[in-house]
């Protein structure tokens, strides 16, 4: 497998040297950040992660302080106690994006964060402490025990938290498979999802650079090329 150092010089040559590459790099929250956020706050992100999911994403931003509104600030216990004719009376709110698929979706995340606020005292616990080494784990426990959390949805709710995450986009798939990682160009299987995680666990242990460094990098070496201005 090709060393991470490749892929960081491929990506600096194409953004204008290291300094600038640097620069372009997101920074992550730390884990007493994300352990301290209430449930509000992850549950807020995980409805813009769904609502975006197949949408036009500047839609939902500019209709964003509507949801907040409607959903009381996601606020959980108020929203815990709604009863089913509230969240059916969604369809016709004009503040919302109105898909009741993924307003149920909210609705059933509601009840996937409070069960892990009582397995771990809040759903930051959860975040904040799962370890970077097995993300494909964090990625499949949201597939299964939440709602419509698969996929790249799942890894785009995790990279807006903060959580140091990769995210499989098309450019670091292919900057994966350029290194002689074998996996499909849409990768979802368990076998694929390993030998992924294996690979950034590698160049985690040669670069010290964070996954979620290492993901941009990787974006930035491959595809369509923008220079810094």
């Amino acid at each position: 497998m090709q060393k991470f150092e490749s892929i960081w010089n491929r990506a600096s040559d194409r953004k204008g040297g290291d300094k600038a590459l640097k620069a372009m790099l997101p920074s992550s929250m730390d884990k007493a950040f994300l352990a301290e956020q209430p449930n509000s706050y992850y549950l807020g992100l995980m409805a813009k992660s769904i609502f975006k999911s197949g949408f036009v994403w500047r839609v939902v931003d500019k209709k964003w302080p509507g949801f907040e509104e409607a959903f009381y600030g996601f606020d959980n216990g108020r929203l815990l106690m709604l009863p089913d004719e509230e969240w059916e009376a969604y369809a016709k709110d004009a503040r919302i994006v109105r898909n009741m698929t993924k307003v149920f979706a909210v609705r059933s995340n509601l009840h996937f964060i409070y069960d892990i606020s009582q397995e771990h005292g809040s759903f930051g616990q959860l975040i904040a402490n799962w370890p970077e080494d097995d993300l494909v784990g964090l990625f499949l426990k949201m597939k299964k025990e939440g709602s419509r959390l698969g996929g790249m949805t799942g890894q785009y709710f995790l990279n807006a938290c903060g959580k140091s995450t990769f995210l499989l986009t098309r450019d670091v798939v292919h900057c994966l498979q350029l290194a002689g990682v074998e996996v499909a160009d849409s990768p979802s299987s368990q076998r694929d999802l390993k030998k992924i995680q294996t690979a950034f666990n590698q160049w985690h242990a040669e670069s010290g650079l964070s996954y979620r460094h290492m993901s941009a990098v990787m974006a930035r070496s491959v595809g369509e090329n923008y220079l810094p201005q």
